[in-house]
């Protein structure tokens, strides 16, 4: 399906550390990195380098105030509150720019690629910074990478650029940037805001013309249920709105293990969510297609086999989930980490989902979210919110 792939990656990529016990640790990519060289993903791709976003381009969607201030959080290690630096969530380090422009710079290489046509698909799995403000810090995020490179293409002469979100907390950051811009369709599905930070992704945000999409899922929302949602929004309005770029980030946070929040996705389950969006980024982008890690905070169990499953999925060979994780791999986890690592590279799960057609039931949660979310938009987009 695929014909050029680019997966870019540095490993200086990890050096956006928020230090030790914070979850965002990125030993998530060495990891993941590791596992896709090993399992041979990276031999399909081509492998290429990136530069640090300029602040110029950082300033796409940042206010220059904030970019100043984090250089200065930078170069000392400092706290600036004011910025969001020097929290709980999102502790100041010294490095913290360069660290964080080096990733919003390897979202904006994967997106010249597709851009230029150098690339059909292009990956950073590091990126995927959704929370972060135009003058603020938020959730783990310093620079907002595909709010970046979605302004960039945008400045680049894109008429329309669609961003699907399905990490577990609402892409807030992105939302908020494109909110009153028609042009940048956004549709995230995560937890309810009532159980998970960031307390935002009602479906009643709507945004300019209904290009502001969320679906809000109840906790413990599993497989067959998220599916059902993601099929229900996604692939309609995705056909109506004809981007043409297809951005996508990928938080594997809503996985059953993740300690961060409840819903109850397995492997296999995002897995079948790559599959489609690979599908859609065909469909309905011509191929053009940018795509994001994101959340993810289990860090062995889940994070590097999600996204080495992404990573196929976005070569155009996926991996047979009974694969087994190689020995060497193995090895590295125990001594990265300490842990045991998984042995196979599936959660033994059949995701499976009944589509709408077969009716909505209203005592369901899961149906009462998706409703929400065709009433809120579909009749700006013209489509019949009634399955």
């Amino acid at each position: 399906m695929s014909r050029s792939v680019r997966v870019v990656w540095e490993d200086a990529l990890t050096a956006y550390d928020f230090g030790p016990g914070h979850p965002m640790a990125p030993v998530r990519v060495e990891l993941t990195m590791a596992l896709a060289r090993e399992l041979g993903v990276l031999d399909a791709v081509e492998l290429a380098g990136c530069a640090p976003a300029t602040d110029d381009e950082l300033a796409l969607v940042h206010r220059r105030d904030y970019i100043e201030a984090v250089r200065r959080v930078s170069e000392t290690g400092a706290p600036d509150r004011s910025a969001g630096l020097g929290t709980e969530d999102n502790p100041a380090f010294a490095g913290v720019h360069e660290a964080s422009a080096l990733i919003a710079g390897a979202t904006l290489a994967a997106a010249r690629a597709v851009w230029t046509g150098e690339a059909e698909h292009a990956a950073n799995v590091a990126g995927g910074l959704h929370h972060a403000m135009a003058g603020t810090a938020s959730g783990f995020c310093v620079y907002n990478d595909p709010a970046v490179a979605i302004a960039w293409l945008l400045e680049q002469g894109a008429s329309r650029v669609a961003y699907v979100d399905v990490d577990v907390h609402h892409g807030d950051g992105v939302q908020a940037l494109f909110y009153d811009d028609p042009r940048v369709l956004t549709i995230s599905l995560h937890e309810s805001p009532r159980t998970l930070f960031p307390g935002t992704g009602f479906p009643d945000e709507r945004g300019a013309e209904g290009t502001a999409v969320n679906v809000a899922l109840p906790a413990g929302c599993g497989d067959g249920g998220w599916l059902r949602a993601f099929h229900g929004v996604v692939p309609p309005l995705l056909r109506e709105f004809a981007p043409d770029v297809l951005v996508t980030q990928h938080g594997c946070d809503s996985h059953a293990l993740d300690p961060l929040a409840h819903l109850m996705l397995s492997l296999d389950g995002q897995r079948a969510a790559y599959a489609a969006l690979h599908e859609l980024a065909h469909e309905t982008a011509g191929g053009r297609w940018v795509v994001t890690g994101g959340g993810g905070y289990e860090l062995v169990q889940v994070v590097p086999r999600a996204w080495t499953h992404l990573l196929a999925e976005v070569s155009g060979r996926p991996l047979d989930p009974f694969t087994a994780t190689p020995p060497a791999w193995r090895q590295l986890v125990r001594e990265r980490t300490g842990e045991t690592p998984p042995l196979r590279m599936t959660d033994g799960r059949k995701p499976e989902f009944t589509d709408l057609s077969t009716g909505y039931d209203p005592a369901d949660p899961v149906d009462r979210a998706i409703l929400a979310t065709r009433n809120a938009v579909f009749p700006f987009h013209g489509l019949d919110p009634i399955p």
